[in-house]
Order: structure tokens, then C-alpha cells, then sequence
């Protein structure tokens, strides 16, 4: 697989995704965000779109992430999600914020962590940081998802997931 950074916001690249293969599709249209992608023999695999914090120009937010629907699963998003956190290691800040557990558990593989915030559409904020996570912290994630009526493959991973904090994936070159 290669991994690529695509350029940053003020680069303003874009991506053309087929929607019924990829979530997301339209977001990666816009120029307004900076964006990775992960490619194998050519055929893309998966990207991410990034922009700077408004508030704090030393805080950048994984917008959206996507991975194509028959590669889910593999791992493949963990490690973009790496890759693409240590591209912006220019930042003080790398954060993300997620609405699931899948994508809660593909984080913390990456190597965020739960900094036991909310924002105001029910996700749970997760900043980048693999020498800092800590048990508890990925228990509490969990447990906030576990309080919401979920689908059931969702609660299949809370189920699965949980108990001990996942080893972070390695850095793709």
C-alpha cells in the first residue's frame, strides 16, 4: 500500500469518490480541506480530510474518513488514520471526533485517545498521542457508546472491544 498527503487546506486538493463504494464521497470534493489517501496498484483505497481549527491555528480535525466498503475491516483505516496524524506533526494538536464504536476502536488502534470530551452532536472527541493512552480512558469511551441504542454490528464491537487497550498500529512508511 502507499500512503500520501495530498497537500494541506491552503493546497486545496481534491478527491473524486465513487459514493456507493465509499462514505462520505462529497466531502472529498471540496478544496477547503487538506487530505491523505492510501493507494494500492494504483486503485485508491481510503482517504482523510483535515483542517486547521478555526479557534486555534495549533489544532488541526480529522474531518472525515473513509475507506473503500469492500476493504473495511482490514485495517486499512487505523493505519491512514497513523499516517496521516504524524504528516501533521506540525501541529500541537491532532484531534478527531467519532459517532460509533468501529470507528472509536480504529482510532485508538491509530493511536488517539478519549479526552472524556462530548461535542454537541454526541461524539466523542479523541486527540492524537500514542504515548498517552490509558485503560480507563478507552473503557469510558466504550461505556458512553454502551448507554446509546445502537445498531447491532455496533454493539457487536462494544461487545468485542473494550476491556484491554488495543496496540497501536505501526507508522506506514
Amino acid at each position: 500500500m502507499q500512503f500520501e498527503c495530498l497537500g494541506s487546506e491552503a493546497d486545496g486538493p481534491t478527491l473524486r469518490l465513487d459514493h456507493t463504494e465509499f462514505a462520505y464521497a462529497g466531502k472529498f470534493v471540496m478544496s477547503r480541506t487538506g487530505k491523505t489517501a492510501v493507494r494500492e496498484d494504483g486503485d485508491l483505497l481510503g482517504a482523510v480530510a483535515f483542517s486547521e481549527d478555526n479557534a486555534d491555528p495549533e489544532t488541526v480535525h480529522l474531518r472525515y474518513v473513509t475507506i473503500r466498503e469492500d476493504r473495511r475491516g482490514e485495517g486499512i483505516g487505523p493505519q491512514l488514520l497513523r499516517f496521516t496524524a504524524e504528516q501533521l506533526d506540525t501541529y500541537e494538536q491532532v484531534v478527531i471526533a467519532v459517532n460509533n464504536p468501529i470507528a472509536y476502536e480504529a482510532c485508538y488502534r491509530a493511536g488517539f485517545a478519549y479526552t472524556g470530551e462530548q461535542t454537541g452532536i454526541a461524539e466523542l472527541r479523541l486527540r492524537y498521542g500514542p504515548e498517552n493512552r490509558d485503560a480507563e480512558q478507552y473503557r469510558e469511551g466504550f461505556a458512553v457508546f454502551r448507554e446509546r441504542d445502537l445498531p447491532p454490528e455496533q454493539e457487536r464491537v462494544c461487545e468485542q472491544y473494550g476491556d484491554e487497550l488495543p496496540s497501536v498500529v505501526d507508522t506506514p512508511t
